[in-house]
């Protein structure tokens, strides 16, 4: 396992659609992601701890006019989402290698046209709140880089974090516009498109609802 996490580390480091540490654009690409890596005019997308790029990738197939960025903060599942954007043939696309902590570091107030987040780890025990990806911490992160009635995109299969989430999208400044607790059931599937992550596929799967909502960002 440690000799196939070196060669992705290796990947990583010569791959164009990755910006990590050691790379130009790591410390320059702030405010200029569509001017200097896109070369383009077209919306900008995040798809946070976006694991193995399944979102990022599925969608930029889907929207061949936005740009889309997964960011993550693991180096072999970065590895594996640029591989997979490259075989697709995507040039729309980017994976920055970074925690969700940091953000600000990366992205302008108002550079982000939608976020999307999508089966986060659920950080289930009180003393992880602060690690949960919906708590407001994070959130005033999104909030700030998303323009003014962006969209922010949740899908988790855990409820008590989404019960959780639906208090803290509210408060801080997000106006949920639609939601579900059975996403596979509701008329709102058709906005994936077919995309699935692979844990997604093993909790359906063992009968696990999938739920969902869509926030705007109220400034």
């Amino acid at each position: 396992m440690a000799r196939h996490k070196l060669s992705r580390f290796q990947y990583n480091a010569a791959s164009e659609n990755v910006v990590e540490r050691g790379k130009e654009f790591y410390t320059t690409i702030k405010g200029k992601w569509r001017e200097s890596f896109f070369k383009n005019d077209n919306p900008i997308v995040l798809e946070l701890a976006c694991g193995k790029g399944e979102y990022t990738t599925g969608l930029a197939k889907e929207f061949p006019n936005k740009n889309f960025i997964g960011i993550d903060i693991k180096g072999d599942r970065i590895a594996r989402g640029s591989k997979r954007a490259i075989d697709m043939g995507l040039t729309n696309v980017a994976f920055l290698r970074t925690s969700m902590a940091y953000l600000e570091e990366f992205f302008e107030e108002n550079e982000v046209n939608e976020i999307w987040l999508i089966h986060p780890d659920p950080q289930p025990r009180d003393k992880e709140e602060r690690k949960r990806l919906t708590n407001n911490r994070y959130l005033s992160l999104y909030k700030k880089i998303l323009k003014n009635e962006g969209d922010f995109y949740f899908k988790t299969d855990n409820f008590p974090l989404f019960e959780y989430s639906l208090v803290t999208i509210p408060a801080a400044g997000f106006e949920i516009q639609r939601q579900t607790i059975d996403l596979y059931n509701s008329p709102f599937l058709a906005e994936h498109y077919g995309i699935e992550t692979h844990y997604e596929r093993l909790f359906v799967a063992k009968g696990y609802k999938i739920n969902y909502l869509v926030a705007k960002n109220i400034k």
